[in-house]
């Protein structure tokens, strides 16, 4: 018989695996892989190498993008009867950028207990190597494959001043960083590249000096980016030279008036009056 959770029930465990150091495997998580009846997996054939590596025999069900709202029936009968579900992905914490949210969701809405395991993720240690403040951070994940979504997105994330974290691919790495000179500036950046492998690097500077080390680089890349750090200027400016002020910076004149009434906390056809009165010269 399954053992059961600490509520009494039994439950889905969300485990986190190594993102390259099979050392960072916890001895929870690997008992939690014994105790669990099946597993839902981002790739079945990788978790099998992990598995037979700990000397565990599971069955496994692939749990994917593609696939992943076709499972919830699955996993909610396996609940039902009585059985603890496991979920893990390819590499590090389920969910965080990988498949996961949509079986977690249907368990919490079925009232069956969800439990998580801490373990490995790359974008802890990428924060606290990096040299940038901590805290605040926001951690975005990966941007837009497209670059104009991809600048639309930064452009979004421009006057944000908590830190920034992203995940991004070798064959993107240089155009993203491109991408984010254009847009945020020349910031101070750290990447950290390969966390926990035998080939880690981390790479400390500005983003035109990184962009200048960079180049060439291979594998899997966490980008932290200084915040904002410039101060609202805009209180001894009209409302019609805030407007001009960001139509500078590219915007149109519409999207423009949108950001000045949101900064402001001003009603945007307040603005857009303002704007057209005070003349657009």
């Amino acid at each position: 018989m399954s053992q059961k959770s600490y509520t009494g029930k039994n439950a889905l465990y969300l485990i986190p695996t190594p993102i390259g150091n099979m050392d960072d495997m916890t001895f929870r998580a690997v008992d939690t892989l014994k105790l669990v009846d099946v597993i839902f997996s981002e790739d079945t054939r990788i978790t099998s190498q992990l598995l037979s590596y700990f000397d565990i025999q599971k069955k496994l069900i692939a749990n994917h993008k593609f696939n992943e709202e076709e499972n919830i029936t699955k996993v909610l009968e396996k609940l039902e009867s009585g059985q603890n579900v496991g979920l893990v992905t390819d590499r590090g914490t389920p969910i965080i950028s990988d498949p996961g949210y949509v079986l977690v969701k249907a368990a919490v809405e079925h009232g069956y207990p969800v439990i998580a395991l801490p373990g490995p993720t790359a974008l802890i240690p990428a924060l606290i190597v990096s040299g940038i403040d901590p805290q605040p951070f926001l951690f975005y994940g990966f941007l837009n494959n497209k670059e104009s979504k991809r600048k639309k997105e930064l452009e979004d994330l421009k006057k944000v001043s908590a830190t920034l974290l992203f995940y991004e691919a070798p064959h993107r790495i240089e155009k993203t960083l491109e991408n984010m000179m254009q847009v945020l500036g020349n910031r101070k950046i750290s990447i950290s590249r390969e966390i926990t492998k035998k080939f880690e690097e981390v790479y400390h500077g500005t983003i035109a000096e990184v962009l200048e080390e960079i180049v060439g680089a291979k594998g899997e890349f966490v980008i932290v980016v200084e915040g904002n750090k410039e101060k609202n200027t805009y209180e001894n400016l009209s409302i019609v030279e805030h407007v001009h002020l960001y139509i500078k910076e590219g915007y149109s004149a519409n999207d423009a008036i949108k950001q000045v009434a949101k900064e402001r906390k001003q009603a945007k056809s307040d603005v857009y009056k303002e704007y057209h009165i005070g003349g657009t010269k």
